[in-house]
């Protein structure tokens, strides 16, 4: 990894972006941050982008190769197979592909923890709430010891949901119908509380990025950004 250089394309408030940074953190690879701004994408992003999005990541060989990748669980994947330890994927292979079909079940909760973020009216953020609190039901039965997902090895499930409990931490909830998205689920709050702690995490954004998200919520005229 020594002789190979690393550039995560990155956006400020991708929480796809967030779940790769924590992996490099969590491996200890050293990596370069650049930012692009979505709504004006420039033309070398997009000729090696194939979907548009982010992340990329672009690796930089010895030899002067230069590779892409895209897709936030193929990079994870990489860095998984490229530096095994320490290992965030059960070694177990039956495990192991229990945990990869959880993180495209964490995708689904991201997607609606976005949806009740992003929602302008009261209907659509009552729908988004309910269905983020049933997958959350759904963790909180999955889940034993903690305070990690598999107990108390750190693993790629709990980088993918540690930006959706971002949100969360930042925000204020307090108002109907998202408040009572995590009463009575005691193993889910233990597991937020633990991954806000956890130092992979909290490098994985800026110091800006509550700022940030509170100005995107207000572009969006979103109901959370009046409260």
């Amino acid at each position: 990894m020594s002789q190979t250089q690393l550039t995560l394309i990155s956006h400020p408030l991708c929480p796809f972006v967030q779940r790769v940074a924590i992996v490099l953190h969590e491996k200890g690879i050293a990596f370069e941050r650049v930012n692009v701004d979505l709504h004006d994408k420039p033309d070398w992003f997009l000729a090696i982008s194939p979907t548009g999005k982010v992340p990329l990541l672009k690796v930089l060989h010895a030899d002067g190769r230069e590779s892409v990748l895209f897709e936030s669980v193929a990079i994870c994947e990489y860095f998984e197979d490229l530096q095994p330890s320490p290992a965030l994927h059960p070694q177990d292979a039956l495990l192991r592909a229990q945990h990869r079909a959880w993180i495209e079940f964490a995708s689904a909760a991201l997607s609606d923890a976005w949806g009740l973020l992003n929602a302008t009216d009261h209907e659509t953020a009552s729908a988004k709430a309910a269905a983020f609190r049933k997958k959350l039901e759904r963790f909180e039965g999955e889940m034993l010891d903690g305070p990690y997902f598999a107990g108390k090895s750190f693993s790629v499930v709990d980088a993918v949901m540690a930006p959706v409990f971002r949100y969360f931490d930042i925000l204020d909830f307090d108002f109907e119908p998202t408040h009572h998205v995590f009463d009575g689920l005691k193993r889910v709050a233990n597991w937020r509380h633990a991954l806000a702690r956890r130092p992979s995490i909290q490098a994985a954004v800026a110091q800006d990025y509550a700022g940030r998200l509170r100005e995107h919520l207000k572009e969006k005229e979103a109901l959370l950004a009046a409260v």
